[in-house]
Protein backbone atom coordinates (compact mmCIF):
# COMPACT_ATOMS: atom_id res chain seq x y z
CA UNK A 1 0.00 0.00 0.00
CA UNK A 2 1.30 3.46 -0.89
CA UNK A 3 2.13 5.81 1.95
CA UNK A 4 0.27 9.08 1.28
CA UNK A 5 2.48 11.13 3.61
CA UNK A 6 5.58 9.80 1.83
CA UNK A 7 4.06 10.70 -1.55
CA UNK A 8 3.19 14.23 -0.35
CA UNK A 9 6.74 14.77 0.90
CA UNK A 10 8.15 13.75 -2.51
CA UNK A 11 5.79 16.06 -4.40
CA UNK A 12 7.23 19.03 -6.28
CA UNK A 13 5.07 22.16 -6.44
CA UNK A 14 5.81 24.34 -9.48
CA UNK A 15 4.35 27.82 -9.07
CA UNK A 16 3.80 30.52 -11.62
CA UNK A 17 4.55 33.98 -10.19
CA UNK A 18 2.42 36.82 -11.60
CA UNK A 19 -1.32 36.53 -10.93
CA UNK A 20 -0.69 33.26 -9.10
CA UNK A 21 1.42 34.10 -6.05
CA UNK A 22 0.42 37.78 -6.16
CA UNK A 23 -1.91 40.15 -7.99
CA UNK A 24 0.05 41.53 -10.94
CA UNK A 25 -2.95 42.74 -12.93
CA UNK A 26 -3.65 45.77 -10.75
CA UNK A 27 -0.39 47.69 -11.17
CA UNK A 28 2.47 45.60 -12.56
CA UNK A 29 1.04 44.21 -15.81
CA UNK A 30 -0.31 47.57 -17.01
CA UNK A 31 3.12 49.12 -16.37
CA UNK A 32 4.95 46.30 -18.20
CA UNK A 33 2.52 46.46 -21.13
CA UNK A 34 3.13 50.19 -21.50
CA UNK A 35 6.89 49.64 -21.31
CA UNK A 36 6.78 46.90 -23.95
CA UNK A 37 4.62 48.98 -26.27
CA UNK A 38 7.06 51.88 -25.94
CA UNK A 39 9.98 49.52 -26.63
CA UNK A 40 8.34 48.32 -29.85
CA UNK A 41 7.57 51.90 -30.90
CA UNK A 42 11.18 52.92 -30.34
CA UNK A 43 13.03 49.91 -31.77
CA UNK A 44 10.67 48.83 -34.55
CA UNK A 45 9.60 52.37 -35.54
CA UNK A 46 5.90 51.69 -35.01
CA UNK A 47 3.04 53.95 -34.00
CA UNK A 48 1.47 53.23 -30.61
CA UNK A 49 -1.55 51.37 -31.99
CA UNK A 50 0.57 49.07 -34.19
CA UNK A 51 3.07 48.45 -31.39
CA UNK A 52 0.29 47.53 -28.97
CA UNK A 53 -1.32 45.20 -31.51
CA UNK A 54 2.00 43.47 -32.26
CA UNK A 55 2.76 43.06 -28.55
CA UNK A 56 -0.60 41.35 -28.00
CA UNK A 57 -0.26 39.19 -31.12
CA UNK A 58 3.13 37.82 -30.07
CA UNK A 59 1.92 37.24 -26.52
CA UNK A 60 -1.07 35.21 -27.75
CA UNK A 61 0.96 33.26 -30.32
CA UNK A 62 4.06 32.47 -28.27
CA UNK A 63 3.19 33.00 -24.60
CA UNK A 64 5.59 35.96 -24.39
CA UNK A 65 6.07 39.06 -26.53
CA UNK A 66 9.83 38.55 -26.30
CA UNK A 67 9.66 35.19 -28.09
CA UNK A 68 8.02 36.80 -31.11
CA UNK A 69 10.52 39.65 -31.13
CA UNK A 70 13.47 37.26 -31.03
CA UNK A 71 11.98 35.04 -33.71
CA UNK A 72 10.92 37.72 -36.17
CA UNK A 73 13.15 40.72 -35.41
CA UNK A 74 16.34 39.37 -33.84
CA UNK A 75 15.76 41.34 -30.64
CA UNK A 76 18.42 41.00 -27.93
CA UNK A 77 16.47 39.41 -25.05
CA UNK A 78 18.62 40.88 -22.29
CA UNK A 79 18.24 44.39 -23.70
CA UNK A 80 14.47 43.96 -24.00
CA UNK A 81 14.01 42.56 -20.48
CA UNK A 82 16.15 45.26 -18.90
CA UNK A 83 14.28 48.12 -20.53
CA UNK A 84 10.77 46.73 -20.04
CA UNK A 85 11.10 45.76 -16.37
CA UNK A 86 12.02 49.08 -14.80
CA UNK A 87 9.62 50.07 -12.02
CA UNK A 88 9.22 53.46 -10.29
CA UNK A 89 8.27 51.81 -6.99
CA UNK A 90 7.87 48.04 -7.11
CA UNK A 91 7.32 47.89 -3.35
CA UNK A 92 4.04 49.78 -3.70
CA UNK A 93 3.01 47.82 -6.80
CA UNK A 94 3.27 44.30 -5.34
CA UNK A 95 -0.01 43.26 -3.69
CA UNK A 96 0.34 40.40 -1.19
CA UNK A 97 -2.56 38.32 0.07
CA UNK A 98 -2.68 38.09 3.85
CA UNK A 99 -1.83 34.55 4.91
CA UNK A 100 0.21 33.74 1.78
CA UNK A 101 3.31 32.57 3.64
CA UNK A 102 1.30 30.37 6.01
CA UNK A 103 -0.59 28.76 3.12
CA UNK A 104 2.64 27.87 1.31
CA UNK A 105 4.23 26.52 4.49
CA UNK A 106 1.38 24.04 4.87
CA UNK A 107 2.28 22.31 1.59
CA UNK A 108 4.51 19.25 1.95
CA UNK A 109 7.23 18.74 -0.61
CA UNK A 110 9.62 20.90 -2.61
CA UNK A 111 8.48 24.24 -4.02
CA UNK A 112 9.91 26.11 -7.01
CA UNK A 113 8.86 29.08 -9.11
CA UNK A 114 8.58 28.89 -12.91
CA UNK A 115 7.89 32.26 -14.53
CA UNK A 116 8.16 33.89 -17.94
CA UNK A 117 9.46 37.01 -16.18
CA UNK A 118 13.17 37.88 -15.92
CA UNK A 119 15.16 36.62 -12.95
CA UNK A 120 15.93 40.01 -11.37
CA UNK A 121 12.24 40.93 -11.30
CA UNK A 122 11.13 37.51 -10.00
CA UNK A 123 13.66 37.52 -7.17
CA UNK A 124 12.68 41.04 -6.15
CA UNK A 125 8.95 40.25 -6.10
CA UNK A 126 9.46 37.09 -4.04
CA UNK A 127 11.51 39.07 -1.52
CA UNK A 128 8.80 41.73 -1.30
CA UNK A 129 6.21 39.00 -0.74
CA UNK A 130 8.36 37.65 2.08
CA UNK A 131 8.37 34.09 0.68
CA UNK A 132 11.65 33.71 -1.24
CA UNK A 133 13.11 31.38 1.40
CA UNK A 134 10.23 28.92 0.90
CA UNK A 135 11.33 28.07 -2.65
CA UNK A 136 14.20 25.78 -3.56
CA UNK A 137 14.91 27.71 -6.73
CA UNK A 138 13.48 30.12 -9.29
CA UNK A 139 13.27 29.32 -13.00
CA UNK A 140 12.92 32.46 -15.12
CA UNK A 141 12.73 33.21 -18.83
CA UNK A 142 16.54 33.13 -18.86
CA UNK A 143 16.55 29.67 -17.22
CA UNK A 144 14.62 28.19 -20.16
CA UNK A 145 16.92 29.83 -22.71
CA UNK A 146 14.01 32.09 -23.63
CA UNK A 147 11.56 29.25 -24.31
CA UNK A 148 8.58 30.66 -22.37
CA UNK A 149 5.52 28.84 -21.13
CA UNK A 150 3.55 27.23 -22.68
CA UNK A 151 6.42 25.89 -24.83
CA UNK A 152 7.17 22.25 -23.99
CA UNK A 153 10.94 22.81 -24.25
CA UNK A 154 10.97 25.11 -21.22
CA UNK A 155 9.09 22.59 -19.09
CA UNK A 156 11.45 19.77 -20.10
CA UNK A 157 14.49 21.90 -19.26
CA UNK A 158 13.11 22.52 -15.78
CA UNK A 159 12.28 18.86 -15.17
CA UNK A 160 15.84 17.95 -16.12
CA UNK A 161 17.23 20.61 -13.79
CA UNK A 162 15.07 19.34 -10.93
CA UNK A 163 15.84 15.69 -11.77
CA UNK A 164 12.23 14.82 -11.21
CA UNK A 165 9.47 12.99 -13.07
CA UNK A 166 6.57 15.11 -14.31
CA UNK A 167 4.19 12.77 -12.47
CA UNK A 168 5.56 13.94 -9.14
CA UNK A 169 4.87 17.60 -9.99
CA UNK A 170 1.91 19.90 -9.49
CA UNK A 171 1.73 22.97 -11.72
CA UNK A 172 -0.05 25.92 -10.05
CA UNK A 173 -0.80 28.56 -12.65
CA UNK A 174 -3.28 31.16 -13.92
CA UNK A 175 -2.61 30.43 -17.61
CA UNK A 176 -4.59 27.63 -19.27
CA UNK A 177 -2.13 27.09 -22.17
CA UNK A 178 0.67 26.51 -19.64
CA UNK A 179 -1.52 24.10 -17.68
CA UNK A 180 -2.37 22.22 -20.86
CA UNK A 181 1.34 21.67 -21.53
CA UNK A 182 1.95 20.61 -17.93
CA UNK A 183 -0.90 18.11 -18.04
CA UNK A 184 0.32 16.73 -21.35
CA UNK A 185 3.65 15.95 -19.71
CA UNK A 186 1.93 14.15 -16.85
CA UNK A 187 1.80 16.82 -14.13
CA UNK A 188 -1.15 17.49 -11.86
CA UNK A 189 -2.62 20.91 -12.62
CA UNK A 190 -4.19 23.62 -10.45
CA UNK A 191 -5.87 26.57 -12.13
CA UNK A 192 -5.81 29.80 -10.10
CA UNK A 193 -8.83 31.73 -11.33
CA UNK A 194 -12.06 32.94 -9.69
CA UNK A 195 -14.19 31.72 -12.61
CA UNK A 196 -16.29 28.60 -12.18
CA UNK A 197 -15.26 26.73 -15.34
CA UNK A 198 -12.68 23.97 -15.08
CA UNK A 199 -11.33 22.56 -18.37
CA UNK A 200 -10.78 18.81 -18.66
CA UNK A 201 -7.00 19.14 -18.42
CA UNK A 202 -7.26 20.92 -15.05
CA UNK A 203 -7.32 18.73 -11.93
CA UNK A 204 -8.47 21.50 -9.57
CA UNK A 205 -9.52 25.14 -9.77
CA UNK A 206 -9.07 27.57 -6.90
CA UNK A 207 -10.13 31.19 -6.62
CA UNK A 208 -7.02 32.14 -4.66
CA UNK A 209 -3.63 30.64 -3.84
CA UNK A 210 -4.74 30.68 -0.19
CA UNK A 211 -7.12 27.79 -0.95
CA UNK A 212 -4.34 25.51 -2.20
CA UNK A 213 -3.58 23.67 1.09
CA UNK A 214 -7.19 22.44 1.26
CA UNK A 215 -7.24 21.27 -2.36
CA UNK A 216 -7.38 17.51 -2.96
CA UNK A 217 -5.15 16.22 -5.77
Amino acid sequence: MRNKHHDDARRVWIFDLDDTLHDASAHIFPHINRSMTHYLMTHLDLCEADACALRRDYWHRYGATLHGLMRHHGTDPHHFLHHTHQFPDLTAMVLKARGLRHALQRLKGRKVVFTNAPMAYAEQVLQLLGIRDLFQTVFSIESTRFQPKPAKQGFLRILRALRVSARRCVMVEDSLPALRTARGLGMKTVYVNPNTKRPSFVDARIGSILALPKTKL
